[in-house]
């Protein structure tokens, strides 16, 4: 007969399940991004022979931002439930990304910061290449709420390193 602290603990390991809801929802939002991505690129398409360079890169900005947003959920989705609920079961030749199953969750918040800076850094872009749309202390919020991007992923690294005693 099982001990309560066992049943206990059986309940506890088991509850990892209750994080595969939110992945699912996640790959929703990636599905959704589809969607804007497509309807972005279409939205470009008849502009292509009469806008200006620039608003046909600020168009493709936009793609890339989203593109970056999408990957940035699939390494949260495969890293998050590879780490806290079940690995992945694959067959010998299905193919698997070669960061799957080696991202720490470590790694995966430097994965993050990274996307999250390149993100900020497209946007602040697209502000700078429209900045007659925006003001003075708009441009400057942007460009400080970029930089503490920065800083902040710099500060996990350095974090990071210093607890792994600089193996890396």
């Amino acid at each position: 007969m099982k001990s309560w602290e066992e049943r206990l603990e059986a309940v506890l390991f088991s509850s990892r399940w209750l994080l595969a809801p939110f992945y699912i929802g996640l790959i929703l939002a990636v599905a959704v991004l589809l969607v804007k991505f497509v309807q972005e690129f279409f939205h470009l398409l008849p502009g292509v022979l009469q806008d200006s360079d620039k608003e046909i890169i600020l168009s493709i900005l936009t793609l890339v931002d989203i593109s970056l947003i999408a990957s940035l959920l699939l390494i949260v989705i495969f890293s998050g439930y590879e780490s806290f609920v079940s690995k992945f079961t694959l067959d010998e030749g299905q193919e698997r990304p070669e960061w799957m199953g080696k991202v720490t969750f470590s790694g995966l918040k430097i994965k993050l910061f990274g996307s999250i800076v390149a993100i900020s850094g497209i946007e602040l872009l697209k502000a700078y290449m429209n900045m007659a749309a925006y003001t003075q202390a708009e441009l400057a919020w942007k460009t400080g709420i970029h930089l503490a991007f920065v800083v902040s992923g710099l500060l996990f690294a350095l974090m990071d390193r210093l607890a792994e005693g600089g193996k890396h």
